[in-house]
């Protein structure tokens, strides 16, 4: 198994995220791999949880990775889903039509896995995870 390939992964996402035009429109600049102390106004998206996996063979080490992009809303946008949702597409969009090169390793896929729509912690904001699965190999 190797993590090696989790940074160059992280980078590749957040630079594919940062240069699509229609999640510019938006959300702006508020992309975040890590979260202001303060969570911006409006609309944001931001990289989150990763688990990775095995995937080496005996011809070369290789890893999947599972990470999730979360976009939120504060209290001020809670008049309901539509907007946060759309920008979700967005991501989705970005991230499955990118032509991501990776420091470290190749990207050999990247694949939607599921999305999970709910009402932010306070009850106020909302909020959408995007899972997505990443085949890194790393000979």
């Amino acid at each position: 198994m190797s993590y090696r390939g989790t940074a160059a992964l992280q980078a590749a996402v957040y630079r594919a995220l940062r240069e699509d035009g229609a999640l510019a429109a938006m959300v702006g600049d508020a992309i975040h791999d890590a979260m202001p102390v303060a969570p911006p106004a409006g609309i944001h998206v931001s990289l989150g949880p990763e688990e990775v996996r095995d995937a080496g063979d005996m011809t070369a080490p290789g890893a999947v990775h599972d990470f999730v992009v979360s976009v939120l809303s504060g209290a001020e946008a809670a008049g309901g889903f539509g907007a946060v949702k759309a920008a979700a597409v967005a991501v989705s969009e970005a991230l499955e039509n990118a032509e991501m090169a990776l420091d470290r390793g190749r990207l050999a896929g990247l694949w939607f896995l599921r999305a999970r729509a709910r009402r932010a912690e306070n009850g106020a904001g909302r909020r959408v995870d995007l899972t997505f699965r990443a085949r890194i190999d790393l000979g």
